[in-house]
């Protein structure tokens, strides 16, 4: 299976796809990663270094994970939580009171707000979703202040190593399995682990920051190299 092309209708497939499994979304990552994506999380947003009053951006935020675990590190800054399904949104604030955290529906690649608005951008899992990943990056690039810093967890193709056939059974076989069964959903759960081995690898994507504008790209892959933390400043 590869992926669809990113065609005109690519945003409304992945926002209806989201919104089906948006009620399994969390604990079934939790369950793919060993749990392992909680300390990811912690990480990324460790990586911003924010000072207090500072503005953060998490977008792609889905029940938002990295925003709370913004506001739990950065007490006294201003947290968004920007997506596009709302879906997703709606089991967030279910999970988090509306004073907690500011919510916005938002199109990655058109972004409603202000030039130099934020002193950090973070995203989990959204790069490999979004249908240009080049006029995403110039838009985070666009809101952040200079000097502001983006920081991007997300899967990557895993490069080839002795451990390749078993991660390749787990990607192919395992993940459609245990998340069709799980939400009910198996296209999704097929869709996902097919975006990984078919998305960029980390050295492209560091490239793409660069070709946006960024500085001082740097990457750290991950649970056997399938998934990638990216970072670059303004």
């Amino acid at each position: 299976m590869r992926l669809p092309d990113r065609g005109e209708t690519w945003a409304s497939d992945i926002q209806q796809m989201f919104s089906r499994i948006a009620h399994r979304y969390d604990f079934i990552n939790r369950l793919m990663t060993l749990g392992q994506d909680v300390g990811w999380r912690k990480e990324v947003i460790q990586a911003c270094n924010l000072q207090k009053g500072g503005k953060i951006l998490d977008l792609g935020s889905g029940t938002g994970d990295l925003a709370n675990e913004a506001r739990n590190q950065y007490h006294g800054c201003q947290v968004v939580a920007a997506d596009l399904t709302l879906a997703m949104m709606q089991v967030g604030r279910s999970r988090y009171s509306t004073n907690q955290l500011d919510w916005c529906a938002a199109d990655a690649s058109c972004l409603p707000f202000p030039d130099a608005t934020f002193e950090a951008v973070v995203s989990g899992f959204l790069l490999r979703n979004v249908g240009d990943i080049h006029a995403c990056l110039k838009e985070l690039m666009r809101v952040l202040k200079p000097d502001g810093i983006m920081v991007a967890l997300d899967t990557t193709r895993p490069p080839k190593n002795l451990l390749s056939p078993v991660i390749n059974l787990y990607l192919r076989v395992i993940i459609p399995w245990m998340g069709g069964w799980i939400s009910g959903d198996r296209q999704a759960y097929t869709y996902l682990p097919v975006s990984t081995r078919f998305f960029l690898s980390a050295e492209v994507l560091g490239y793409y920051f660069i070709q946006a504008g960024f500085r001082q790209v740097e990457f750290k892959r991950l649970m056997f190299g399938s998934i990638a933390i990216h970072w670059g400043k303004k």
